[in-house]
């Protein structure tokens, strides 16, 4: 129902952070942040021994808004292989985030915190686009060994915010590009009528290929494509293996070096951007030929999966939080740019996305699925 007044908690775990919003119908009413310190979390074995402590986070948030609430609505985890959309959050998924046999990160804490909090006020729990959505065409899940298959896992709930984005904005791109003019039917196009490569910049990169609607080909989010702030990324398979085989390290410390302490943090001992492009300002050159690094891998990827498009391209979406650098954001569009448009996103939309997909179930726009 469109004119009825709607209250959506929206709850967002990140490796360090966890931030709840809360709107009504559109309107946002709260927006906390709240960073966690390494020597918080230090504290916490694992990362389920969390639980307690970010759902005390969450409750403290909206403690006086609580009776409020008519949906609650969570970034998604490391759930079984899903087609993108909503999902309702039930006892099952829950089970199997806890015991994550598809992976283990703090997104997996999310719908559990919302399915808790949901069952306690008797409203709907929700989970939309999570990160294991799947839509890959099958020539993408070939691998070059039968005994690993490329799956799907990567930033999906904020690449498919950023495209969207895109395509109701693609009428801007007309604007002082001489050399991709676009023609009327270009701007009528929805985005299940479009191809968009998108990048989402953070913390973790991934690269995923945008056909019609559905992302038919992704970089995996902790395992694959560039390397980031804190992950490896792709490696030369011959030199992992003599690491793995050296004795030097256990499985948990070459675990941390690939996903926690790899890229730049390996590099130039730290995983903020900021200080990085500090080092370079000061004059650090050996800073600027490792982030410039970083850069040339995200373009190397996205021309990748302009070849998975057929090189039939609408746009190039750079998102996330390092999409606020210029310098990372100039070194990428040079290498790019004659593929197709370059549209800049900094930062995420998650939240506002998760928002609006919460008002589509409570207004019967969109159907959750069961998981």
């Amino acid at each position: 129902m469109e004119g009825k007044e709607y209250h959506l908690l929206i709850i967002n775990i990140g490796s360090v952070s966890t931030k709840v919003y809360l709107y009504r119908n559109e309107e946002n009413l709260i927006a906390e942040t709240v960073y966690h310190s390494f020597s918080q979390l230090s504290h916490f074995h694992t990362i389920n021994d969390q639980l307690p402590f970010r759902r005390e986070v969450v409750e403290e948030i909206i403690k006086k808004d609580r009776k409020k609430i008519d949906i609650v609505v969570s970034r998604g985890g490391l759930t079984k292989p899903l087609f993108a959309g909503a999902y309702h959050i039930d006892e099952k998924m829950c089970e199997d985030l806890y015991h994550h046999p598809s992976g283990e990160h703090p997104t997996n804490l999310g719908p559990i915190i919302a399915f808790d909090i949901a069952r306690s006020l008797k409203v709907p729990a929700i989970t939309v686009d999570t990160p294991s959505s799947d839509e890959f065409d099958d020539l993408a899940r070939i691998s070059g060994l039968p005994e690993i298959r490329r799956v799907s896992a990567f930033h999906t709930l904020n690449q498919k915010a950023a495209a969207r984005k895109v395509i109701k904005n693609l009428r801007f791109l007309a604007c002082g590009n001489q050399r991709f003019p676009l023609t009327s039917s270009d701007l009528r196009k929805k985005y299940n009528e479009s191809n968009l490569v998108v990048a989402h910049l953070g913390g973790g990169i991934s690269i995923g290929a945008h056909k019609e609607g559905r992302i038919v080909d992704a970089t995996h989010g902790l395992s694959e494509g560039p390397f980031t702030p804190d992950r490896a990324g792709s490696l030369p398979t011959s030199g992992l293996l003599e690491l793995c085989f050296s004795g030097r390290f256990s499985r948990e410390d070459l675990q941390k070096k690939l996903v926690g302490t790899g890229g730049l943090a390996a590099y130039l001992g730290t995983n903020d951007a900021r200080v990085v492009e500090k080092k370079i300002s000061d004059g650090d050159d050996y800073a600027s030929l490792i982030y410039e690094a970083m850069a040339y891998q995200i373009a190397k990827e996205i021309g990748a999966m302009s070849t998975v498009l057929m090189g039939k391209v609408d746009a190039i979406v750079l998102t996330g939080r390092l999409a606020n650098s210029k310098r990372l954001v100039g070194w990428i569009r040079e290498r790019v740019d004659q593929i197709a448009p370059v549209m800049v996103y900094p930062g995420e939309d998650e939240m506002e996305a998760l928002n609006l997909s919460g008002l589509g179930v409570l207004r019967g726009e969109e159907e959750a699925k069961e998981y």
